[in-house]
């Protein structure tokens, strides 16, 4: 799997891989300052089947776990992600920091 730079673009509130002039993007919104939710994961069509979507959630896993914000996965492809990668619970939002 390549490595693809993850841009957080604050102003549209996402997430983004761009590749062959294409954007993956993962929508979220920052609430009280402590708080992430992902709302939407968007891989487009001619992206999908590759393993992108999922590495595009590890790679925003990861910034939250950096900015030490929790996470709220309303979006059902990364919760089944985190569900499927359960060393990724502890930045639940619901999940204690022990």
């Amino acid at each position: 799997m390549e490595n693809y730079k993850l841009i957080d673009n604050v102003a549209n509130e996402q997430y983004e891989f761009h590749i062959d002039n294409h954007v993956c993007k993962i929508e979220y919104s920052k609430r009280n300052g402590s708080e992430i939710l992902f709302t939407h994961t968007e891989i487009p069509q001619a992206m999908e089947g590759r393993g992108i979507g999922s590495k595009l959630v590890e790679e925003a896993l990861k910034d939250v776990h950096r900015q030490n914000l929790r996470l709220i996965p309303l979006c059902p492809f990364v919760a089944w992600y985190i569900e499927c990668h359960p060393e990724w619970e502890g930045v639940l939002e619901n999940k204690d920091k022990s």
